[in-house]
């Protein structure tokens, strides 16, 4: 799981070719604590077709709102660079993520 950041989103998820699958979440977020055991879970899974980065919004704010990322957890997945799906809120479980991920990988 690749750790993003302010400095390397660009280079991770927007200049990527494929399939890269962005867990954003933030501290305090209950749902998203919940919920990373079950993406790590299935990075060993799908991890060799897609690539899985986790972004902490609590550090990144305005990069979150520039994703359109306004309530959390939102599990999003990106092909080269554009946002193409996303599970948000209560959209968020463990199962519909993984059929998410199954339509990409």
């Amino acid at each position: 799981m690749v750790d993003l950041t302010k400095e390397n989103f660009d280079e991770e998820v927007l200049n990527a070719q494929g399939y890269v699958l962005v867990d954003f979440y933030g501290d305090g977020c209950v749902p998203c604590a919940a919920l990373m055991p079950h993406i790590h879970g299935f990075e060993e899974s799908y991890g060799q077709t897609v690539k899985f980065c986790s972004l902490n919004t609590t550090k990144a704010r305005r990069l979150a709102i520039s994703q359109k990322v306004l309530g959390l957890p939102v599990i999003a997945v990106y092909k080269d660079g554009v946002m193409i799906d996303s599970r948000v809120k209560d959209e968020a479980t463990p199962e519909a993520c993984e059929e998410m991920i199954k339509t990409y990988a």
